[in-house]
């Protein structure tokens, strides 16, 4: 049983259809350049955006295979009309993981992962202003609420975990604010190695063969206890009959004989 799970695990792993993106944030400023790498088995694959095929990659750069198992979709350049959540499917309905991407006309952006940060990792929040290079001070929001300053335009969570997801943005004195966006932290998983392109812990290929190992350890170590708890049982029904009334009935009445005859003898 333990075989055949691992093998439909396998098959899972395999067939995975992931998206990536390069570079790896959620705010861009307009004609910036970005890159969508859909991976997988099968080849195909097809970038949407709000259920529509995404066409402006065969525009701008024909779609080719990244890899042997996945095809590579470069916008170039990106306008605020690009903004959207965005994914890979395939013909035979498999969908990735979803990346949501926001552009700007505007001046400020926060560079915030657009994938899952992985819990206890590091993660930086930059936030970037068209008209400075640098030596800027920036003041940093959670749901809107102050959480800190930088003069160098950069937070840094040293140990990233699940209370740090939310909506942040940065402001720069003068120089207006970016746009929110969210952070995502997933769960590290025993038995998986993280990649960028997942969004849900639990959709980890490593992660199923973590979480069917140990249903499948727990069921077997249930039956282990009822086959014990069935062998103690039967030991019992064994033992049962030395110790039956008849048994007990046949040495009285032997030791009744003893020691009759006993008397008997001194009476003689």
């Amino acid at each position: 049983m333990t075989v055949i799970i691992l093998l439909c695990t396998h098959d899972q792993k395999v067939d995975a259809v992931s998206l990536r993106i390069v570079p790896n944030k959620s705010q861009f400023f307009e004609y910036e350049s970005v890159s969508f790498y859909c991976e997988g088995i099968s080849h195909g694959h097809v970038l949407y955006k709000m259920k529509e095929e995404v066409e402006q990659c065969n525009k701008t750069s024909k779609k080719t295979a990244a890899t042997t198992t996945g095809s590579q979709c470069t916008i170039r350049p990106i306008y605020a009309r690009d903004s959207g959540e965005y994914w890979c499917g395939t013909a035979g309905g498999q969908r990735s993981n979803i990346i949501s991407i926001t552009v700007t006309a505007g001046s400020m952006i926060l560079e915030i992962p657009a994938v899952p940060v992985m819990e206890g990792e590091a993660v930086t929040l930059r936030c970037r202003n068209k008209m400075l290079s640098s030596n800027f001070t920036a003041d940093f929001y959670k749901y809107g609420r102050h959480i800190g300053s930088s003069s160098i335009g950069n937070l840094t969570i040293h140990r990233v975990s699940k209370s740090d997801e939310g909506l942040y943005k940065c402001k720069i004195s003068g120089g207006g604010e970016s746009p929110e966006s969210w952070l995502s932290v997933s769960l590290p998983c025993l038995t998986g190695n993280h990649t960028e392109t997942e969004t849900d812990p639990s959709s980890e290929p490593g992660c199923h063969i973590y979480l069917i190992l140990r249903t499948v350890f727990t069921i077997m170590m249930v039956v282990l206890l009822l086959l014990l708890v069935g062998l103690l049982h039967c030991g019992k029904i064994r033992v049962a009959p030395t110790n039956s009334p008849t048994c007990k009935c046949n040495f009285h009445d032997t030791g009744n004989n003893t020691d009759n005859d006993a008397k008997k003898h001194e009476r003689k």
